[in-house]
């Protein structure tokens, strides 16, 4: 009967794992600086590795929004709204996500087998040994980096998507360029901005937080490098997508009370 439920009780126990993995390395940067020179090189690798993919990422996300509401859209005569709401959608869902998914298949992987051969080749207990603290001097760097990368792959992700929803809007909708951006700023309110962000910062700190610490606590060589690259992978997927339940839960209940505080 107990191996059933063995699943569940891994779940739970790796989750306050993780957790307190999480506390571990908010204390040590209360306590200890971090070297900026560190930071500002992982902060440059991370957004250099995702630029790329997440920037046609963005541009067919857009797209894709576009094509999708044209076809709601064109039954009710409301193609110029087309900007403003493909535009709303990508900022408050689909942007948010599909940066940290386009984290977690390359950075999020990459760090813990980063971290993982650091671990199995005794390099994280040879810094130990020689004073230093591993999780300032190798995590601390690596989990800020991606948290401040993400924001900037969001913008990044966020501009070609409206780039490419324009290219579709003009093409296949026959909506102007002009009469695709007039109605974003009627459209995009700042909560729907907020909620972007806020499910942006959330999604990039637990990809951090799980990435980091598959990557400090793997044992076992190099089979266990492959394990808990595959384990970083399943991991985030999982957790971000019950993270971005979660956050749009929080978000609706957030976008109520404001507006009846208006």
């Amino acid at each position: 009967m107990m191996a059933i439920f063995q699943p569940f009780f891994n779940i739970i126990s790796e989750t306050g794992r993780v957790v307190q993995f999480f506390f571990q390395m908010l204390d040590v940067w209360k306590r200890k600086s971090i070297s900026r020179d560190l930071m500002f090189e992982q902060i440059w690798k991370v957004t250099v590795q995702s630029s790329a993919t997440t920037a046609l990422a963005g541009f067919f996300v857009g797209a894709i929004m576009t094509v999708q509401f044209t076809m709601e859209m064109k039954d009710f005569g409301a193609l110029g709204y087309l900007g403003g709401l493909s535009t709303s959608g990508t900022i408050r869902e689909v942007g948010p996500l599909l940066i940290a998914f386009m984290l977690a298949g390359k950075v999020g992987a990459f760090t813990s087998a980063e971290l993982g051969t650091m671990r199995v080749t005794e390099q994280i207990d040879a810094i130990r040994c020689l004073g230093a603290d591993p999780i300032q001097e190798l995590v601390l760097p690596r989990f800020i980096a991606i948290v401040i990368s993400s924001f900037f792959l969001l913008g990044l992700g966020l501009l070609l998507s409206i780039f490419g929803g324009m290219l579709l809007g003009k093409y296949f909708s026959g909506v102007n360029y002009e009469e695709y951006l007039r109605h974003i700023p009627t459209i995009v309110s700042l909560p729907s901005i907020l909620s972007g962000l806020f499910k942006c910062f959330v999604f990039a700190v637990v990809l951090a937080v799980i990435c980091t610490h598959r990557g400090y606590s793997t044992t076992g060589g190099a089979k266990g490098v492959g394990r808990s690259v595959v384990q970083t992978a399943v991991s985030t997927m999982v957790a971000i997508v019950i993270a971005d339940w979660a956050t749009s839960l929080l978000a609706d209940i957030a976008l109520k009370i404001f507006l009846r505080s208006r």
